[in-house]
């Protein structure tokens, strides 16, 4: 609880909030009572990076199942709210009503959105998006030049329209979340390794042709133009020291940058024998940056976790290193990871993982009205677990529609028992609840400018 840590306590709900909390064994007259002896009350984690998609397409889901069964997947990991990202060419006044109304009739969590701005007609319709439409938070592919987005449907875009974009979030309350990647060097470093791979193996090839110094060049260069059209920044997917420290020098300057890191760039490194399943943009990196990860996830510099799921299945890694699709699966292992790696591996206290998880990105996200704490007034989300519990994943377990994950064959500490979604179970003694289907809201979000906690 926030100021408390971990505390002994009853929670009092009521029409979906956290009415009270009591000491344990404080009588109240309730029509139901659930008992977690033996499990530790996290609030509901919050995804702030993944894509919704249909099938193989990644920019929006098109019927209610796919709500329902990526949303499936999120409360297997005890996620309670998550915000995607939206991706079209049209102005998304054309669509969202009905991606909205497509994502309620399916979603058992609630979520949000970020939109994609990769045209001018969008790029016009920032202060309608941030003020009206209550998704503040925009994401720019920094990649996208010379042909780099047709792969997405998307136009080139340039520095320029990136920094077109910060002036506009600097005057409407909005964040601007670059994907950073210089790909001009990216496609030098590619067509050399294509003609000699030197002997490297597939993932370690990948990394090669997008290497840290790629990403980091892009990080440097969009927290400083943010900086001077006075935008927060949200670096998503962090995945290497380099850009780490490079970011973290523009923060030490004065910029308003904020950091997301991903379960998968913690676990993985390019020794990883999983191959082209692994293949993700931006690469699994080498162990050195791994460790530097683990580093700001304890020391603070690093503020929030998303998966950065992608839900398209086994069959889009088919192809050589070069053309099989990037992303991966990761809703169902968020949480657990940091259970098993963080607060039992690495001593990551329950606290930040609470602050890592829920607190910090309802707060950047514009959800901390309601979300992202324990406290009177909040909604009453919430995931139950069990931390000793040991289990082991199988691809017959996985619930996303991808069918399966990175994480086949590990050997978790930390269980998920229950998530409630607004005092309501979604998984109950780890079964999905059929009744949660279609109860999930669009979120309106409204960023304020508290900054980073000191």
């Amino acid at each position: 609880m926030p100021g408390k840590g971990r505390t002994r306590c009853d929670l009092a709900i009521a029409d979906g909030r956290i009415l009270g909390i009591l000491e344990p064994g404080t009588p109240v007259d309730a029509k139901e009572t659930v008992s977690a002896a033996g499990l530790v009350i996290l609030p509901g984690a919050i995804d702030p990076h993944l894509h919704l998609g249909h099938g193989a397409d990644i920019s929006r889901p098109r019927v209610p199942g796919d709500a329902d069964r990526e949303t499936a997947a999120a409360v297997m990991g005890g996620i309670t709210c998550f915000i995607p990202y939206l991706l079209a060419t049209d102005p998304f006044e054309a669509i969202f009503d009905d991606v909205v109304g497509v994502t309620e009739a399916g979603a058992r969590i609630d979520f949000g959105y970020h939109f994609i701005i990769s045209t001018p007609d969008q790029l016009a319709g920032v202060p309608r998006y941030a003020e009206d439409m209550g998704a503040p938070t925009f994401k720019i592919f920094m990649n996208n030049r010379g042909g780099e987005g047709k792969r997405l449907g998307l136009p080139d875009i340039d520095d320029a329209f990136l920094f077109r974009l910060c002036e506009l979030a600097a005057a409407h309350g909005g964040m601007v979340c670059p994907h950073p990647e210089n790909i001009e060097v990216a496609w030098v470093l590619r067509d050399r390794l294509k003609a000699d791979s030197a002997g490297l193996t597939d993932l370690a090839l990948w990394n090669a042709s997008r290497p840290p110094f790629v990403e980091a060049d892009a990080v440097q260069r969009s927290t400083y133009l943010a900086q001077q059209a006075g935008a927060p920044l949200y670096v998503v997917h962090t995945s290497s020291m380099e850009a780490l420290e490079l970011g973290l020098m523009h923060r030490a300057r004065g910029a308003e940058v904020y950091f997301e890191t991903c379960p998968h760039y913690l676990t993985h490194d390019v020794t990883w024998d999983g191959g082209k399943m692994g293949k993700i943009n931006p690469p699994l990196r080498e162990a050195r940056d791994r460790e530097r990860l683990w580093q700001g996830l304890l020391n603070g510099e690093i503020d929030t976790i998303g998966t950065d799921h992608v839900h398209r299945d086994i069959s889009s890694k088919a192809a050589d290193i070069w053309g099989a699709s990037p992303g991966c699966p990761g809703l169902e292992t968020m949480l657990p990871v940091l259970l098993t790696d963080g607060y039992h591996g690495r001593g990551l206290s329950l606290e930040r993982i609470a602050e890592l998880t829920s607190t910090n990105p309802a707060r950047l996200m514009g959800l901390d009205h309601a979300k992202g704490a324990i406290a009177p007034g909040m909604d009453a989300d919430f995931a139950m677990v069990d931390l000793d519990a040991e289990w082991t994943l199988e691809r017959q377990h996985v619930v996303s529609s991808a069918g399966y994950s990175i994480y086949e064959g590990k050997r978790f500490k930390g269980a998920i028992r229950h998530t409630l979604v607004r005092g309501q179970f979604a998984l109950r003694d780890g079964m999905l609840q059929p009744s949660s289907v279609g109860t999930g809201r669009y979120q309106r979000r409204r960023l304020s400018s508290k900054g980073r906690p000191a």
